[in-house]
């Protein structure tokens, strides 16, 4: 479904990523881990297209060089210069850390605002599903979304990317500032829009431990390489994970 080649990430001189390749088949969950300032984020922005974006306006505004080598190929089809609206159009759509809601507006519009490209019928149909996978956002649709807690806010960023349709969820560390208890909820929505909607997921993070189980296969990422990749159990197993990531 997804392939990554060679890709390599350049902002001015600094290297974010370093000549990073990885697969990801239709169905799959698939776990980037690695912490802060690893270069998680930055290949996030290259697989959904945002990198273009930035490169563009650092360019208007006479800012940082922005360089990518190497190719992101969807279904057959180089995509590595396709802007963001071209892959959301493919069934590509991300889920940016720090939750990025509409704060003035109540959790209901913001899913609404997200489904704009939409007929009205399917907006509907998906926002039922979202208030299933999230059950605690029911009780809040008419609550305004800057009043959310982290958790909340994280499950109407991710429910406002869902009804965009996508057939490639990209999730940016969602893990990141919640609870051990609104974590799991979320590792469980997680899997449960997988199975029974067939979504193929990317998530980066760097809560390994949550993580791990869930997903079919990992990457992980140090200073922007690639250091080590295998399953989900594979990697629960391996010594350097567990002292990195588990404190063993």
């Amino acid at each position: 479904m997804l392939d990554v080649n060679n890709l390599m990430v350049f902002f001015e001189n600094a290297l974010a990523l370093n000549d990073f390749s990885m697969q990801v088949r239709e169905g799959e969950i698939i776990g980037v881990i690695g912490s802060n300032s690893a270069g998680k984020t930055t290949l996030m922005n290259a697989l959904s297209g945002l990198i273009i974006d930035m490169r563009i306006k650092e360019k208007r505004k006479g800012g940082e060089r922005i360089t990518l080598y190497g190719s992101i190929v969807y279904e057959g089809l180089d995509i590595t210069e396709f802007p963001p609206s071209a892959r959301v159009k493919k069934g590509i759509v991300l889920s940016r850390e720090r939750h990025p809601v509409f704060p003035e507006s109540s959790v209901a519009e913001n899913l609404k605002i997200a489904g704009y490209l939409r007929k009205r019928s399917e907006v509907r149909e998906v926002m039922e599903y979202v208030y299933t996978l999230f059950p605690a956002l029911v009780e809040l649709r008419r609550k305004k979304a800057g009043f959310l807690s982290g958790g909340e806010q994280q499950m109407l960023a991710i429910g406002m990317a869902l009804v965009v349709r996508p057939r490639l969820l990209l999730l940016d560390e969602p893990l990141l500032g919640l609870s051990p208890m609104m974590q799991k909820a979320l590792v469980n929505a997680i899997v449960s829009l997988n199975k029974e909607s067939g979504i193929t997921v990317v998530l980066s993070e760097q809560f390994a431990r949550p993580v791990l189980p869930i997903i079919d296969r990992g990457y992980v990422l140090e200073n922007g390489m690639l250091t080590l990749s295998g399953t989900g159990a594979e990697l629960m197993d391996n010594p350097e994970i567990k002292a990195a990531y588990f404190g063993i």
